[in-house]
């Protein structure tokens, strides 16, 4: 075959392989994200080819040294040789510090561009009930980016420099290139095994460290309960169980990581003393020079070098793969939230439409096709017994229950089509369970954004809790860390309700708000509520305490799931009186 037959073919091959590249680049979200590191790959590569062509130095100066300087006795040779080896040392240190520091400026890349992306997958795949901990993709993704800037990735450049050095050793003596080659195929079969025998014991002994893990931090995270109620022995009893089992996992992934090691090792040292021993007999036998002997040992090393480093970070390289691929599930499952519609001036209009709300391992629904519309301005109490899905109902208001049927909309369209940071001003929401967060009173109460410090206190004052924060030593500077261990279970019910109040928002859900709250609380609960009444906002009222449905508008009586009674108050509250006064 000639040259002009085989252009077309290798013009076919080189397409077939730009498309391979450019089908993997596209594939997902995760993917087109790469797509902004061809510049740092290149660089990379182009240093890896200067240091790689740079390692043939210490061969070359042997060779010289050996064959030239030790027959001729010539010192000035001698000295021009070292030179010109410790200037091409220089170049070639130069440039492995350039791969690795533009590796390092990569893996800050990757992050920069991935993390927000990954951060908000993290949390919607939380929010939506998700088994995943949103730890777990965070931690995948610093993984990735150690894998990018560790040792593994540079075994990657290298390699296909192993053939190169190869070749050289067969132009030294043909036994030396075959006996590289039987080497190569070992440590390459090696890797092969590893894969094969590393996969499944590295995912059980990853997936139980991960569930170990998260097992604990969820228990320690409440040790006054725990403390209280003497169930630390059973708590650690059943860690201990999944400890064991990570124990157990961790061991087999351990002793076949080292076994491979080991045997990594019996290969290396018996390439080296066997590649010296093959080079005496060819000096013996004339067939090659001393220098030639020595520099064949070093070529030897230095083309199975990056082979055996691929099977020394075997477990980098699964590990950081299993991170890709999880990530890049995540980044598909929960892609970034786009052409959402902006609001303007949100007056709150609720309407839901067939809404049903299920839970995983639940046969029946939450709440069964619900219909109903409550206007801009409206005031309703959602009453019913425990279990009757009135908490479920007040977070379909809010947009967030993972898993419904039908639609809640506000103002007239889909409450998911609406930026939720966009909208989160003109929204409050107190949920059964307050959580504060890490910072001072001032930004939890408001939502981490700018602080305005009249809104601060206007909505502090409304929850009755602006005196009470001035007693702190730091005022509404106070950091949550030092409040939160003296602040009463209805003092952070009240700094949540100013947290939902803050703002003036246009539409308000209040879930159990008075459910830890003393008198003073109630009535400073009430007044708000009216205050917000007066002000046209919409404002949704979940209680068991018939004291403050005084200050509603309609009432709404879930009873497993369905609408039971819905009207005016004063009518719900005879028809609900009616049978027992029958």
């Amino acid at each position: 075959m000639n040259t002009v037959q085989l252009q077309p073919e290798l013009a076919a091959k080189k397409q077939t392989y730009q498309e391979k590249i450019l089908a993997f680049f596209e594939r997902s979200e995760f993917t087109r994200s790469l797509k902004g590191f061809d510049r740092e790959l290149k660089a990379v590569g182009v240093f890896s080819l200067v240091a790689n062509l740079l390692m043939l130095t210490p061969t070359l100066y042997m060779l010289q040294v050996y064959d030239r300087v030790m027959v001729s006795q010539s010192t000035l040779t001698l000295i021009a040789l070292s030179m010109v080896a410790i200037f091409l040392f220089g170049m070639m240190s130069f440039s492995e510090w350039i791969r690795s520091r533009v590796l390092v400026r990569a893996g800050i890349k990757l992050d920069a561009i991935l993390g927000p992306k990954v951060f908000n997958a993290a949390f919607e795949s939380s929010l939506r009930g998700s088994h995943a901990t949103p730890q777990k993709a965070l931690s995948d993704l610093t993984q990735l980016r150690q894998f990018v800037t560790g040792n593994g990735i540079f075994a990657v450049f290298d390699a296909p420099w192993s053939p190169i050095y190869i070749i050289v050793l067969f132009m030294l003596s043909p036994w030396l290139g075959l006996l590289a080659l039987v080497f190569a195929a070992l440590f390459v079969s090696l890797a092969l095994i590893s894969q094969s025998v590393s996969q499944v014991p590295q995912t059980k002994a990853i997936e139980s460290a991960q569930h170990d893990t998260t097992f604990a931090n969820s228990k320690l995270r409440n040790a006054e309960i725990i403390e209280s109620l003497g169930m630390l022995p059973s708590l650690r009893r059943r860690w201990l169980g999944r400890h064991h089992y990570y124990l157990r996992t961790n061991e087999v992934a351990q002793d076949i990581n080292h076994r491979l090691t080991s045997a990594s090792k019996f290969f290396r040292y018996c390439q080296q003393s066997l590649v010296l021993g093959a080079g005496a007999l060819l000096v013996i036998d004339g067939q090659l020079t001393p220098g030639a002997m020595i520099a064949a040992n070093v070529l030897m090393g230095r083309a199975l070098q990056p082979i055996d480093m691929i099977v020394a970070s075997w477990r980098g390289f699964f590990t950081a793969n299993k991170a890709f691929v999880d990530l890049e599930a995540l980044l598909e499952k929960y892609p970034e939230r786009k052409g959402l519609l902006t609001p303007t001036d949100s007056v709150g209009d609720i309407k839901l439409d067939n809404l049903t709300a299920t839970a995983p391992g639940r046969q029946q629904p939450i709440l069964k096709s619900l219909n109903v519309h409550f206007p801009a301005g409206s005031v309703t109490a959602i009453v019913g017994p425990s279990g009757s899905g009135k908490s479920t109902m007040a977070r379909c208001l809010m947009g967030i229950w993972p898993e419904t049927q039908g639609t809640t909309l506000l103002d007239g369209e889909p409450i998911q089509r609406w930026d939720r940071f966009a909208l989160g001003p003109y929204i409050g929401y107190l949920p059964q369970d307050i959580e504060l967060f890490e910072g001072t009173i001032a930004e939890n109460i408001a939502r981490f954004g700018p602080i305005v410090p009249e809104k601060v206190i206007e909505a502090t004052t409304k929850a009755g809790m602006h005196e009470m924060i001035l007693r702190f030593s730091k005022g509404y500077d106070t950091p949550m860390g030092e409040a939160g261990g003296t602040l009463s279970g209805g003092q952070k019910q009240r700094l949540g309700l100013a947290r939902a109040l803050y703002g003036n928002p246009s539409l308000v859900v209040l879930d159990e708000p008075n459910a830890n709250l003393d008198a003073e609380g109630e009535a400073a609960l009430a007044q708000a509520i009216q205050g917000l009444k007066v002000a046209g906002k919409t404002v949704f009222l979940i209680t068991h305490r018939p004291q403050i449905i005084n200050v509603v508008d309609q009432i709404l009586v879930l009873v497993d799931g369905q609408i039971k009674h819905f009207g005016p108050r004063d009518d719900v509250i005879r028809a609900l009186q009616a049978p027992a006064t029958n």
